[in-house]
């Protein structure tokens, strides 16, 4: 998973695997000197993230924390002053990190960088047993008048 220079992943989602039902879990294995994911608050999930393998930085709102392995970071619900990203500062060895999560839906996601943000809903297993998400990416103001179409 990825997109661009900037940002590649490697995600497994163990969650599921181990029959979790209310917390995610995963492990997300960032190559050097890539970012996981585009820097982001959740307003409804908490996550906390345990360094299994490597070195890196942590982005938490406005600061660069280094991060190595052994290293513990919870990440409250909380808006843009906190949104925070992973990034792999090796120029050799992958950033192997454990995350966890509250698995709470619909959550509200902001991504500070761009304006943008997001709305990701779990709607349950499909009838393939497959999980369905709803997921909205949009900016603030963008948004279609209540009552349009519905005149």
């Amino acid at each position: 998973m990825g997109n661009g220079e900037r940002f590649a992943c490697r995600v497994s989602l163990v969650g599921q695997q181990i029959g979790a039902q209310k917390l995610g879990y995963n492990v997300t294995i960032i190559p050097p000197g890539k970012r996981a994911f585009p820097c982001h608050a959740h307003r409804v999930n908490e996550e906390m993230f345990f360094v299994l393998e490597g070195e890196g930085e942590m982005r938490l709102g406005a600061e660069r924390h280094p991060i190595r392995r052994g290293d513990m970071i919870a990440c409250p619900p909380s808006g843009p002053e906190s949104a925070h990203q992973f990034i792999n500062t090796s120029e050799t060895t992958e950033l192997k990190v454990l995350s966890v999560s509250t698995r709470m839906s619909p959550d509200l996601v902001e991504y500070p960088d761009t304006g943008n943000f997001g709305v990701v809903a779990d709607l349950g297993p499909g009838a393939d047993g497959k999980p369905r998400l709803f997921r909205y990416v949009g900016r603030d103001g963008e948004s279609r008048d209540y009552w349009e179409g519905n005149e």
